[in-house]
């Protein structure tokens, strides 16, 4: 699993958040709190939707802290931040660059790729974890659960020196 690595400019994004840790995964809460009200956002920039996680600094990824706190959302990109609903919130994703993965499979064997990403294929990469937001874009091919699920997992780097 090779990434490509892309630009990605500012995005403002609207949805729900929850603080969690690996050990205490509410991720299923959180989603099931957002879909049925992810239609009051009414001024959306396309159909993806966003897994976006914020990790503390000092998050280490290849020795996972499985009940350090991180904030997850789950979110849609918008056009603006001028129509908010009731029990969402706003978030800018910075700018920057990402390596970004093709994911095929279910969520449930997503860890196995997570560790590949931060075990394997950064530390031979030439790249460094950047301290920005970690993002998954769900689109069109996404299918919850399903082992035939397509999904891009966004992964924030820098260029080693």
């Amino acid at each position: 699993m090779q990434p490509e690595f892309k630009f990605s400019p500012e995005r403002k994004l609207v949805g729900k958040k929850l603080t969690m840790t690996f050990s205490d995964n509410k991720t299923g809460e959180l989603w099931r709190s957002f879909m049925p009200h992810r239609k009051e956002i009414l001024n959306t920039l396309g159909d993806d939707l966003y897994s976006l996680q914020v990790y503390d600094p000092s998050m280490d990824f290849t020795e996972f802290d499985l009940n350090k706190p991180f904030q997850k959302w789950a979110a849609a990109e918008v056009s603006d931040f001028y129509s908010i609903p009731a029990r969402m919130e706003a978030f800018t994703l910075p700018e920057g660059l990402y390596a970004v993965f093709h994911y095929k499979g279910s969520a449930s064997s997503g860890a196995d790729a997570f560790r590949y990403i931060f075990r394997q294929w950064l530390p031979d990469s030439g790249y460094h974890l950047d301290i920005r937001p970690h993002f998954e874009i769900l689109g069109k091919k996404y299918k919850n659960d399903d082992p035939e699920s397509e999904e891009e997992i966004w992964i924030p780097v820098t260029p080693a020196h």
